[in-house]
């Protein structure tokens, strides 16, 4: 799609979500609403005309281009791109830290790689359309905000199953850590409140790490949080039950 169509596309998109129609911008514009139509069917905008409507909307021609690049970046990998980036552990690497806003000198300078290895990464993963290498080996994201890797998909897996092992297989005593364990009663209303809030935290963790993208790698560290509520009672308390609890919530 050309980038004139995908503007046209955008402004569409503006239109339906004010509710807007095609006579009430041939009445702001003082055309008729035959002349409008053909406007967009022919996608013949010049530059004020296009001005216009967006003043109309209350929006700007940037505002369009933003929309135009946030709908071409991708939300996820496929289940066999993920694969092909779980077989080969420095490709992961590089994924992680390309998806962390790593510059290529970043990368280079703290892991074990040659800087041949590391361009043959980088573009494996512009073949997968996660990043563009530009000139200069320059790193530009292909990949909206919100990116996330498939639910219960191969790299999920990946770093579930090192949970156990590494992630709290430790005291939690630095300056850095915290380490919480409630347990208690709670009804099902309870229960969907605090969930709601453990989606707010996580936002919140979303909305600090991207406003410290702009912080230089030296300036960040890698961080994990991990939130995990169910229903459950240890083992030995549920052997001790004189009927198993069936309830379903």
């Amino acid at each position: 799609m050309s980038q004139s169509a995908a503007l046209v596309k955008a402004l569409k998109k503006c239109l339906k979500i004010n509710d807007v129609k095609y006579a009430d911008v041939a009445d702001a514009l003082n055309l008729s609403e035959a002349s409008v139509k053909r406007l967009f069917s022919e996608e013949s905008f010049s530059l004020k005309r296009l001005d216009q409507i967006c003043e109309f909307l209350g929006i700007e021609i940037s505002d369009l281009v933003e929309m135009v690049r946030q709908s071409d970046q991708i939300r996820s990998l496929t289940i066999e791109q993920e694969k092909e980036i779980i077989d080969d552990l420095p490709l992961l690497i590089v994924a992680n830290s390309a998806l962390n806003r790593w510059s290529f000198e970043d990368i280079l300078s703290t892991y074990d790689l040659t800087e041949t290895a590391l361009i043959q990464h980088l573009a494996k993963l512009d073949r997968l359309k996660l990043i563009e290498l530009l000139p200069g080996n320059r790193i530009k994201l292909l990949v909206d905000r919100n990116f996330s890797w498939q639910k219960n998909g191969p790299i999920q897996r990946f770093f579930e199953e090192i949970l156990v092992n590494e992630f709290f297989n430790y005291r939690f005593d630095e300056p850095s850590d915290k380490r919480q364990f409630v347990v208690g009663m709670l009804s099902k209303a309870s229960n969907l409140i605090f969930q709601r809030k453990l989606d707010q935290l996580a936002e919140e963790f979303h909305r600090l790490h991207v406003e410290d993208e702009k912080l230089p790698v030296k300036e960040r560290f890698g961080t994990s949080v991990v939130t995990g509520m169910r229903r459950w009672e240890p083992l030995a308390f549920e052997k001790m039950r004189r009927k198993k609890d069936l309830r379903k919530f």
